[in-house]
């Protein structure tokens, strides 16, 4: 699990573009250095890892994502919650924090990755047609949601460090997508869900819907 202010995944990014500050240093003096140590910044901006005060009321259902909610869609089924239920679409754009936190406290039940195109992450069909890694999580009372890492047009690289049978609290952080992307949350028909498209949300932190 990554608890560090960074995840270790930034830094052979950081890396990279020290150890290029340096040659460029001494093959073109000062000025070769600019680019790459902005680069340097940016790596570990962007692979940031910012702690988070998580609500711990077993009712709420938290974000697994910094974001722009996109919206928030009715949904006849999904293949893991089953039933009617209600999909929340948060995109990502590449200054947005991009670690992803479970939104429930529960065991991993179903885990399914799906290869696919890199569209840019704010269309309508990214969801479908997308390079895409689902886990479908259940808590101790039988309630399940599924939440879905989707890669975009920059995104070539979707991380989850968790697999089937693993036990996460909620706003655990479990993974990240690599530059701009999106994430899907869905949750049974019974839960009134508190945000609304444009609402700006951060993982782990801001509560999304609440279990009637």
């Amino acid at each position: 699990m990554n608890r560090g202010p960074v995840v270790r995944e930034g830094y052979i990014y950081i890396a990279a573009a020290l150890v290029l500050a340096v040659v460029l240093y001494f093959g073109f003096g000062i000025g070769g250095v600019i680019v790459p140590v902005i680069l340097a910044c940016y790596f570990t901006y962007f692979f940031r890892n910012p702690a988070r005060e998580i609500p711990m009321d077993a009712s709420l259902i938290v974000s697994p994502a910094d974001g722009t909610v996109q919206d928030v869609v009715e949904m006849e089924e999904d293949e893991f919650v089953k039933g009617p239920c209600k999909k929340i679409i948060i995109f990502l754009s590449v200054f947005n924090v991009h670690v992803n936190r479970s939104p429930i406290a529960g065991e991993i039940k179903c885990q399914k990755y799906v290869c696919g195109r890199f569209r840019p992450a704010y269309k309508d069909e990214v969801g479908f047609e997308n390079e895409r890694h689902m886990l479908g999580i259940e808590n101790t009372d039988g309630f399940r949601v599924t939440v879905t890492q989707i890669a975009g047009i920059l995104a070539r690289r979707i991380v989850s460090w968790v697999t089937l049978d693993d036990n996460m609290e909620k706003g655990q952080v479990y993974g990240l997508i690599k530059f701009g992307s999106c994430t899907e949350l869905v949750v049974p028909d019974n839960v009134e869900v508190l945000v609304k498209k444009g609402d700006k949300v951060r993982g782990g932190e801001s509560v999304l819907g609440r279990i009637k």
